[in-house]
């Protein structure tokens, strides 16, 4: 069987990548994990700017890379990792707009599953609407880890949408529907692992409140962002 790497979107050979790897939509938000959270960190991509690293954290191998916005990006790299690159388990460590009343900036909202209006599940022809759900084990885990680190979290259902700019408030129906947050990945996320026979997990951090309208700030982005990083990491 013909190689399927290096790929158009990532220089890495063969065994340049750990099996875990840790992923944010921000490449520069991998350089920063690679440089505080990992041991020895090595680039093995700068394809398209979409950086990624391998090295341990805590002795244990780990890799960290960029995926882009919204699900056709995301869809690449992670297909690619779980298929060509022998990559087991993707952590997503990324931001949301939370829908909810009394949730809090800087929370961290578990994806537990993922709603979509994209078309991405289109592609599995399959004879209904298909759930995109997280690994539990996974979940359970981060769950666990978060309640000792003492952060505020939230577990439950997340939209992946398409839309940034919502011209009709299209959020208002998922709300009714008890949808905690909006993101732009995780239904992708989710679909490859499965169809994979992978693991996943989407952590987010609530960064602005579609409700209400505020935001966090740079300096409260700075202080409070880590929080999930340091979830994603207590899983290896």
């Amino acid at each position: 069987m013909a190689e399927n790497y290096p790929t158009p979107h990532n220089a890495a050979k063969l065994g340049d990548i750990a099996e875990t790897v840790i992923m944010s939509g921000d490449p520069l938000r991998a350089k920063f994990m690679a440089e505080n959270y990992i041991e020895n960190p090595v680039q093995f991509n700068g394809v398209r700017g979409m950086l990624g690293y391998t090295g341990t954290h805590n002795g244990k191998p780990v890799s960290v890379m960029g995926h882009g916005m919204g699900i056709p990006s995301i869809a690449i790299y992670t297909y690619e990792l779980f298929n060509f690159y022998n990559v087991k388990t993707i952590i997503r460590v990324g931001t949301a707009g939370c829908i909810q009343p009394g949730m809090k900036l800087g929370d961290i909202v578990f994806a537990q599953a993922a709603c979509t209006n994209s078309n991405y599940l289109a592609q599995y022809d399959l004879p209904g609407t298909f759930a995109p759900i997280a690994d539990f084990g996974l979940l359970n885990k981060a769950v666990e880890s978060c309640r000792k680190l003492g952060y505020g979290y939230k577990v439950g259902n997340v939209l992946s949408s398409d839309i940034f700019y919502d011209e009709n408030e299209g959020w208002r129906k998922w709300q009714n529907m008890g949808v905690l947050a909006i993101e732009m990945e995780a239904t992708a996320l989710y679909s490859n692992a499965i169809k994979a026979g992978k693991q996943a997990l989407c952590i987010l951090t609530v960064s602005d409140s579609i409700v209400d309208g505020t935001a966090t700030s740079a300096e409260e982005r700075q202080r409070s962002f880590t929080h999930m990083m340091d979830v994603a990491f207590s899983l290896l």
